[in-house]
């Protein structure tokens, strides 16, 4: 078997690489312009580690906001999966700018949808995010196919994604599968994102901004980057794809929610981070979400359809947090 696996240099992609390299004996066609967050050396972080992986993966350098060219498809080769993650992921870079934001994101799910049309894959899994549901009520999580408000161009930008691989799983036949995942974390993740940011903050001894106040602090659902995998893995090994019925039976694509087995608000993850550093925690309250608009005090998903299916992740969140938090100390210059 072959997999096309987009934003491989990217945190959740590389781990998604790692993971199909351990559990697989699948090539894996990697894919990224690696220059947005994409970063070769996690990708040879991995490979120099494991070396008897070279042989099963080959990586090019491509930027998806131009077409996959019939002489790039020819030296890609067939492939069976595409895992479709690349994609501009940061809140705060998408209400700065929001129009090449956006622009890139859905010339990206169009240039590899009309890839997908060409190659004919078994699976086309498009790599989603909680956020395309936008905020969530306290003690409300969020079903699949809940509906879509985003609210931010990040967010708006994904669902827009997912509306065209919609649209070509109706109108192409192109075998999509949708996914939304919640806060991923984990090794090697870049330090803009909260829980690096609070490992490298805590470990320099400088104060933590917690976004809340006292009466109601942000939360959300950590899943581990290797977890968000290997559920990406059991949808593709023990889950068919449905096609588009003219009639009542199937009217959408497969659709699952990948969460994690907690939710912590940001001071209780600032807490547990601090202790597995073994530092104090200096922090301060800013109540971010009602002074800039597009932001989102908490996301929530529901799991239990994924979870009826059989997939639970197979690490659990304290021991996957500490051994990031291990790992990041012993590996400093990944909180540069």
């Amino acid at each position: 078997m072959r997999a096309l696996l987009t934003g491989a240099g990217g945190f959740i992609g590389a781990h998604t690489l790692a993971h199909l390299m351990h559990n697989t004996d699948w090539d894996v066609v990697c894919l990224d312009s690696f220059r947005h967050k994409g970063k070769t050396d996690r990708i040879r972080e991995m490979l120099t580690a494991h070396p008897d992986w070279h042989q099963r993966t080959t990586v090019f350098m491509h930027d998806l906001n131009a077409p996959i060219s019939e002489q790039l498809q020819d030296l890609i080769g067939p492939i069976d999966y595409i895992l479709n993650i690349a994609s501009e992921s940061h809140v705060d870079r998408s209400i700065d700018y929001p129009v090449p934001f956006v622009l890139n994101n859905t010339n990206l799910i169009l240039n590899m949808l009309e890839y997908a049309r060409a190659v004919k894959p078994k699976v086309f899994m498009q790599i989603s995010t909680d956020e395309v549901y936008g905020a969530a009520e306290p003690n409300q999580n969020h079903k699949e196919w809940a509906p879509i408000l985003p609210s931010n161009p990040y967010s708006a930008s994904k669902a827009a994604q997912e509306a065209i691989a919609i649209s070509y799983w109706r109108t192409y036949d192109v075998p999509v599968v949708i996914t939304n995942t919640m806060n991923n974390f984990g090794e090697m993740q870049d330090p803009e994102k909260f829980v690096p940011m609070l490992m490298k903050n805590v470990n320099e001894g400088k104060t933590v901004t917690v976004h809340g106040n006292e009466q109601k602090i942000g939360s959300r659902y950590y899943l581990h980057a290797r977890n968000h995998a290997d559920a990406l893995l059991f949808i593709i090994n023990n889950l068919g794809v449905s096609k588009y019925v003219d009639s009542d039976k199937i009217v959408m694509p497969d659709r699952y929610n990948v969460v994690g087995d907690i939710e912590l608000d940001n001071l209780q993850l600032a807490k547990q981070i601090a202790a597995l550093v073994g530092k104090p925690l200096e922090y301060e309250l800013v109540d971010f979400h009602s002074t800039r608009p597009g932001h989102d005090r908490r996301y929530a998903l529901d799991g239990n359809k994924l979870k009826a299916l059989g997939w639970v992740p197979p690490v659990p969140f304290e021991e996957s947090l500490a051994k990031t938090v291990e790992w990041t100390l012993e590996h400093p210059e990944w909180m540069i």
